[in-house]
């Protein structure tokens, strides 16, 4: 079978490997979509600070089981799954109170152990989380970032709150979209991107507003009122925008930080402080959060489809970078040099029956 291989910075091989064997415990999976999230791209670049090569990526993912292990018994053959990228220790503190996404030895498939970027996955069954037959595999693998989205709404009994968005990329597009369907009463999502604004309407969401034609403080306002917003998710995750957030929330609520940072930021503590704002990060997912936005999908309270727009075949792995380097989008805020982001989703596929490489909505890719 191919596998994908990035051996350096901006290189890419294939290599003809054994079918993987399975263990008593494991499934084979036979890969269908793969997708390419902004950390992928920070490894592209030579910038992830936790990532060695040569490295196999792939974690965001949709597959068919072709083969079952003789102790698996809640799973069978030709059944559509997502596997779920987490290695943990299940020993330390985290793990043992049923936190693994923050295991003091978290590893991640495609960053610091092998992907799924192959012909064909040997997982244990324990990370694989069944999918809809209804449900395409393109949709499939977004359920990965879709899972992000809701565990970050999860950091808040969001039923009934007035709900901001800073970054309408796929991230900010998927949790105010999750946001709706946990039945935030409001939700604004801000953006400088006319085309990701655009989206996240075609999605459902109740109002967008571009902050490079209205400050932010005045859209939050005009939303919903002087007593403005309840929680700010920041999904852009630079100076500026965690920023607006802390000196535009109203006294009290709470922001959450959703986007990984570049670099060492440089906030306004003190106003946070005066305000007493609940600041709060999250990270990653766990398995109920993914059975959670299959749900959503299945409810018809999310939709994914909008941000699938571009296609590439498994073996123009390679050509999905160079395309992603060649119309790349610098945030406003950021250092040009900075490439943001879980905001940019590409899906790729290793067979040519099931199609190719699927990018989420982002006017940069037009």
């Amino acid at each position: 079978m191919l596998q994908e291989v990035m051996t350096k910075p901006g290189e890419i091989i294939f290599k003809e490997v054994e079918i993987p064997s399975i263990n008593e415990n494991q499934v084979l999976v036979k890969i269908m979509n793969i997708g390419i999230c902004g950390s992928d791209i920070h490894i592209y670049h030579g910038k992830h600070p936790f990532t060695k090569y040569p490295v196999t990526q792939g974690h965001e993912v949709s597959g068919l089981i072709v083969k079952l292990g003789k102790n698996v018994k809640d799973l069978k053959l030709n059944e559509k799954v997502t596997i779920e990228p987490q290695v943990y220790c299940g020993k330390c503190y985290p793990c043992r109170h049923g936190k693994y996404n923050l295991c003091e030895e978290l590893k991640v498939m495609g960053f610091q152990t092998t992907g799924t970027a192959s012909e064909y996955f040997a997982v244990d069954a324990s990370k694989v989380t069944p999918l809809p037959e209804n449900m395409s595999f393109e949709e499939g693998a977004m359920i990965e970032p879709l899972a992000v989205a809701v565990h970050a709404c999860k950091q808040i009994d969001i039923k009934e709150k007035d709900v901001v968005v800073i970054g309408a990329g796929p991230i900010g597009n998927l949790i105010a979209q999750t946001a709706k369907g946990m039945s935030a009463r409001k939700v604004l999502i801000t953006d400088i991107s006319d085309y990701r604004l655009q989206k996240a309407l075609e999605c459902g969401v109740d109002v967008a507003i571009n902050t490079k034609e209205k400050d932010f403080n005045s859209a939050l306002i005009e939303t919903f009122g002087e007593d403005k917003g309840d929680v700010i998710f920041d999904c852009a995750g630079n100076d500026i925008s965690m920023n607006q957030a802390i000196r535009c929330a109203r006294k009290g609520s709470t922001i959450i930080l959703v986007a990984v940072f570049a670099s060492m930021a440089n906030v306004d503590l003190a106003v946070a402080n005066d305000h007493e704002l609940d600041i709060k990060s999250t990270m990653m997912y766990r398995h109920d959060d993914y059975v959670d936005a299959i749900n959503l999908v299945n409810e018809n309270k999310v939709h994914l489809k909008p941000l699938i727009s571009k296609t590439f075949k498994f073996k123009d792995y390679l050509k999905a970078y160079q395309y992603i380097d060649e119309n790349k989008y610098y945030p406003l805020a950021n250092k040009v040099n900075d490439m943001i982001d879980d905001l940019q989703k590409f899906y790729l596929t290793p067979t040519k029956k099931e199609g190719g490489v699927y990018y989420g909505g982002h006017k940069i890719f037009d």
